[in-house]
């Protein structure tokens, strides 16, 4: 970060601004909103670099005043690292062009990405005191700030929306570890904005509430069954083919219509990531839920 702010320093079109230590995300863009003047603010996370019409693309959407965020769509930089990268970089083009895309076909995108995310500046400022003063279990919040901040939006009355055309590229995980922690990270942020997201619900398309309850008892219902194929199999000492192959013809034929979709035969490949949710994601999910 200093070599990038001596680079800029002197050039009028950039005010650097230097706080005395690490605040964390949030404060740290609360401190450059309040000190912002434009119309719009654009948000990137250090580790992301922005295709270079990424503005000219998601500004179209705020000329509409009703509009108070939009996103772009998601790249993994290191895509080519590891197999869990390339597992990441396709699990974000699901994640933006399926789960935001249609979330955007109703104007409400329930999270707009931090990696690139651009908002209406006089809608921040006011909800800058909310997003400062969340609590959770009686500390200061100190994740989940995009999902937070994409609420309070449209809590305040204002769409979101996605954008597909401008791309940006951000370093994901390359191993395990830090991958599952990003993951506890979010399952807690999820849970714990989805409570405040269903106030706003009755107020939303029906899709909207479809698609929550979805993202929230889908993974509860895989755990069950796989629970209750293992039940089975320590109880009575038979493989539960039936749901077995259940999961793997459902996770086949998904696989396949984003391959088809994408024109991109990689997405088959998509497929293996189907054991990572099954054997690692769900009983992370179970845990942050527990906490």
């Amino acid at each position: 970060f200093a070599t990038c702010a001596r680079a800029f320093a002197r050039d009028p079109r950039f005010n650097i601004l230097l706080l005395p230590q690490n605040v964390g995300k949030r404060k740290a863009q609360i401190a450059a909103i309040r000190r912002s003047a434009g119309d719009m603010v654009l948000n990137v996370d250090s580790d992301t670099i922005l295709a270079s019409d990424v503005i000219r693309k998601l500004v179209p959407k705020m000329q509409d005043p009703a509009v108070g965020a939009a996103m772009g769509q998601l790249t993994a930089r290191n895509r080519n690292d590891s197999w869990l990268t390339r597992l990441i970089d396709m699990e974000y083009w699901l994640a933006c062009n399926e789960e935001r895309a249609a979330q955007a076909r109703f104007g409400a995108v329930m999270c707009c990405c931090g990696p690139c995310a651009i908002y209406r500046r006089s809608a921040l400022a006011s909800l800058l005191d909310q997003y400062e003063s969340q609590y959770f279990r009686g500390k200061p919040s100190d994740f989940g700030e995009d999902r937070h901040l994409t609420i309070l939006m449209l809590k305040a009355g204002f769409r979101t929306e996605y954008v597909p055309s401008a791309i940006a590229a951000t370093v994901v995980p390359n191993k395990l570890g830090p991958y599952l922690r990003q993951q506890l990270r979010w399952a807690r942020s999820t849970y714990r904005d989805t409570l405040l997201g269903l106030r706003l619900l009755p107020n939303l398309h029906r899709f909207l509430t479809l698609d929550v309850v979805g993202q929230n008892l889908g993974p509860l219902l895989l755990a069950l069954s796989v629970l209750t194929g293992l039940a089975q199999l320590a109880l009575t000492g038979t493989v539960p083919w039936l749901a077995s192959l259940m999961i793997v013809a459902m996770t086949m034929i998904h696989c396949s219509v984003v391959a088809l979709r994408a024109r991109q035969r990689r997405f088959l490949g998509f497929s293996l990531h189907a054991f990572i949710n099954i054997f690692l994601l769900l009983p992370l999910k179970a845990y942050a839920l527990a906490r």
